[in-house]
């Protein structure tokens, strides 16, 4: 059911992104009376799975969701509609047009794709606000994974500052250590500050160890109290349950250890696979004790009751105020993508390595309807869409660009069978490319 949610949202965003992509094309070419031959939702090869025409224009939905497209008149693009470009040009054709209402109607996608970000972001804050946890109140320290342990981190660490800059949101750390390149940080331990050197080896190891699962890999989160740990269900194969333990009891002493901290609890159990414990607890008042015997997986499969430890910080904006809030995050998160450029063509990163296909942007949607996330997701992979579409490669958006920037600049115009060659490898690279990511997905899958 999870994997179905999942999908489900990822399928919604990525319709509302291509119709609205190719809405902003669409846009244009009308405005400037070009005709616009078929406007489809996905790639219909061989057949469509709906469609109906309207004037000039045929409307559809494809059966490959892997995009969408709209088929102008005398254009040469993924159609490779020869025919046509071997006649005479109509007046109402895209190479009739002036070069500066080309570059319009190619750069209409990407418009509507940034500017549509912008808006999601501010409706966004203006309904729900920005709810985050300060990097000063995860005030337990942080649980670190054998990575972050690596330079010389410690469960219970409070990470405040990174080259002594403070940060503002406990998320902000390892962002900005991946993109920032910051060289040191610094820690309260025990009470005591301290500096810890960020190796260059660092974001490798991260993105590298990133690129095994579908989603940065948590090095450091926030550290929770295991109390209170109230029993709030189990799962099909619980040896707790199997041994007494129900909803609503307490767990108060696991072999009568006072254990603190929930990382704790778990290294503790795991120390104990396959051995038999003594749980404590206590039901209606009454303290209780529970024998019962770990399986390999030296867990007790119950679920706690949610509880928040952490004080969360929320800004609340009016409508006038959310529009530069919007705005101005709508740029951070474009210039943070742009900086993850770096990593993926950096030689020490290996960041190509970490590229994923649909299963990777499926998967950051969360296993529940949430529209707070919905729309937030849709927005960063509007900026995504919009700067993906705008690389200089034939067969994109940025590819007609290009050509039309050197007819701009040279006056002359590239000849068709130029532009037929460039769209041929324009879409072997795009294939390349989109072969190459999805194969990554399948490794994780396996891996």
């Amino acid at each position: 059911m999870e994997i179905l949610i999942k999908v489900s949202q990822f399928l919604l965003s990525l319709s509302i992104l291509v119709v609205l992509h190719e809405l902003g094309h669409f846009v244009f070419a009308k405005l400037f009376k070009t005709r616009v031959e078929k406007f489809y939702m996905f790639f219909n090869p061989g057949f469509s799975l709906f469609k109906y025409k309207k004037g000039e224009t045929e409307y559809g939905i494809g059966w490959i969701p892997l995009g969408g497209y709209v088929k102008i008149s005398g254009m040469i693009d993924e159609s490779m509609d020869k025919e046509q470009m071997a006649l005479p040009p109509e007046p109402y054709e895209f190479r009739s047009k002036p070069a500066y209402q080309r570059l319009l109607i190619m750069v209409g996608g990407v418009l509507v794709n940034f500017v549509l970000a912008f808006v999601i972001y501010i409706a966004v804050l203006f309904a729900w606000g920005d709810e985050y946890l300060p990097a000063e109140n995860v005030k337990y320290g942080y649980v670190c994974d054998s990575l972050a342990q690596s330079i010389g981190l410690q469960n219970g660490d409070k990470i405040l500052e990174l080259d002594n800059q403070k940060q503002k949101k406990y998320t902000d750390i390892l962002s900005n250590i991946l993109l920032n390149s910051p060289k040191t940080m610094q820690v309260e331990r025990d009470g005591q500050m301290m500096d810890i050197a960020i190796p260059s080896t660092f974001v490798p190891d991260l993105l590298a160890k990133s690129s095994k699962g579908f989603s940065m890999s948590p090095v450091i989160s926030p550290r929770r109290p295991l109390q209170p740990f109230i029993v709030n269900g189990f799962s099909d194969e619980s040896v707790a349950k199997a041994s007494g333990l129900k909803k609503g009891d307490e767990l108060i002493l696991v072999n009568g250890k006072d254990i603190k901290y929930f990382d704790e609890y778990l290294a503790y159990l795991q120390s104990q696979k396959g051995q038999k414990i003594l749980l404590q607890v206590k039901r209606d008042g009454v303290t209780k004790e529970i024998a019962t015997t770990l399986g390999e997986d030296a867990l007790l499969g119950v679920s706690m009751k949610p509880f928040n430890h952490f004080e969360f910080a929320t800004i609340e904006y009016t409508f006038l105020e959310a529009i530069p809030a919007g705005i101005n995050k709508g740029v951070d998160k474009l210039q943070s993508y742009l900086k993850q450029f770096k990593l993926i063509f950096s030689s020490e990163t290996k960041g190509y390595k970490s590229i994923g296909g649909f299963g990777t942007i499926a998967s950051i949607f969360p296993g529940w309807w949430d529209w707070h996330a919905f729309w937030n997701l849709t927005a960063f992979l509007s900026i995504i869409l919009a700067i993906m579409n705008i690389l200089p490669i034939p067969a994109l958006d940025g590819g007609h660009v290009m050509f039309l920037l050197y007819e701009i600049i040279t006056r002359r115009k590239p000849g068709d069978k130029f532009m037929e060659y460039a769209q041929i490898g324009g879409m072997v690279i795009l294939f390349g490319l989109l072969i190459f990511a999805n194969a990554n997905d399948i490794m994780k899958a396996f891996n």
